[in-house]
């Protein structure tokens, strides 16, 4: 696949996340956070089920031994992300969600350097700073009052970091990637449910009152948007991958505009001219530098 398709599929990506910011929101009314995250992950799961199968023909592979302590950690690191991120929505606005999730943004390159030792290309270390500000200006540039559930969704965010940064890596690596994402999708579905029957009173016409939303978020940002993640991450660094992933912001505002009829001020465009030109930015530096590197041939 080329890069340029691989950031192509992010994009995709980051719109079906964003719009379901919306989803997410909504279906608190009807639903608990847990209750909401095991039956849209398990459909996810089930939706996608078939790919592995084809999957796993096609490539001949399996995971071997030494890679699954690592797929645990993406598989756990996601539910910690997903779990931490709708229980905050349910105590904080769907503006300081959006701002506070995308420090994943900070957090991926910040987890390559400490952790991994691996330097990112100088250019992250603009783009990062000009996302983040982006994704504040582009939510109003203020808080609403930050409390517990702000924590949580900070808190979320360095286990998106975790996610974004190994998810890419051993996708590369095995080339199973949506194996790998049957696997995060089932571990959050059964966990969720395991907390959801301890927290939470679930009930099947609760389920059923937001069915559109179980559908939306399990189908299309589930099914669909993680495992395009998966697959593009193979082909664009991690901390490139997280600063497309940033614009996640711009497609929740959009969503917000469509569906509720809200409208960006002046200053929320700025933030999202900030954001793509960040994407931009930390695309095509790297690449004019590649090619200005590479020796001529000469006939």
């Amino acid at each position: 696949m080329s890069r340029p398709l691989a950031v192509l599929l992010l994009i995709i990506t980051t719109m079906l996340w964003g719009f379901a910011f919306v989803a997410q929101k909504s279906a608190m009314a009807t639903m608990g956070p847990l209750t909401f995250s095991a039956v849209r992950y398990a459909l996810g799961a089930i939706a996608i089920a078939p790919l592995v199968l084809w999957e796993l023909r096609r490539t001949g592979k399996r995971l071997a031994r030494a890679d699954w302590p690592v797929v645990a950690i993406i598989a756990i690191s996601f539910f910690l992300g997903v779990s931490l991120q709708q229980i905050g929505l349910t105590m904080t606005t769907v503006t300081n969600a959006g701002f506070l999730t995308s420090l994943y943004v900070l957090f991926v390159p910040l987890l390559a350097l400490v952790v991994f030792a691996q330097k990112p290309h100088p250019i992250v270390w603009a783009g990062v700073p000009m996302a983040l500000i982006g994704v504040f200006l582009l939510n109003g540039a203020r808080f609403d009052g930050l409390n517990l559930g702000d924590l949580l969704v900070v808190c979320s965010a360095v286990a998106w970091a975790v996610q974004v940064y190994l998810i890419g890596t051993v996708s590369k690596r095995t080339g199973l990637p949506v194996t790998i994402s049957v696997i995060c999708f089932a571990t959050t579905a059964l966990l969720s449910a395991i907390g959801s029957a301890g927290f939470e009173t679930p009930n099947l016409a609760a389920i059923g009152d937001g069915w559109i939303e179980i559908l939306y978020a399990g189908l299309l940002s589930t099914a669909v948007a993680f495992t395009l993640q998966a697959v593009a991450q193979q082909y664009v660094p991690p901390a490139n991958a997280a600063i497309i992933l940033s614009a996640e912001g711009l497609f929740a505002a959009l969503g917000g505009a469509v569906v509720l009829g809200e409208r960006l001020p002046l200053i929320g465009y700025v933030g999202s001219a900030l954001i793509f030109a960040a994407i931009v930015m930390v695309e095509l530096v790297p690449a004019l530098q590649q090619k200005k590197a590479a020796p001529v041939l000469v006939q």
